[in-house]
């Protein structure tokens, strides 16, 4: 069985960019959860999108790196400006 590694993001009411890291064997699913507020208490109340997904063929390696990722917050902050940076590129692509 295959486990997936997420990390999601979302945009709090404050206006701050908040991100949120898991694992799951169904994305799609788990992502329905946290979306509408019956996922992990923390992501309760917030739009979610998966901006980064990495795929384990075993329980084990998954938990390891969603570990690994929970922990390495200049891993995270680069695919969050990653995100972000695309976002503001379409948008200014868009307005042209």
């Amino acid at each position: 069985m295959k486990y997936t590694v997420y990390l999601l993001i979302a945009k709090n009411k404050k206006s701050i960019y908040i991100t949120y890291v898991g694992y799951t064997k169904n994305l799609k699913k788990r992502l329905i959860l946290h979306n509408s507020s019956k996922g992990a208490k923390f992501t309760k109340g917030n739009h979610w999108k998966v901006i980064y997904k990495k795929s384990f063929n075993n329980k084990s390696l998954a938990l390891k790196e969603e570990y690994r990722l929970k922990k390495d917050y200049k891993k995270r902050s680069f695919i969050k400006k990653k995100y972000l940076l695309n976002i503001n590129e379409n948008i200014n692509t868009a307005s042209i």
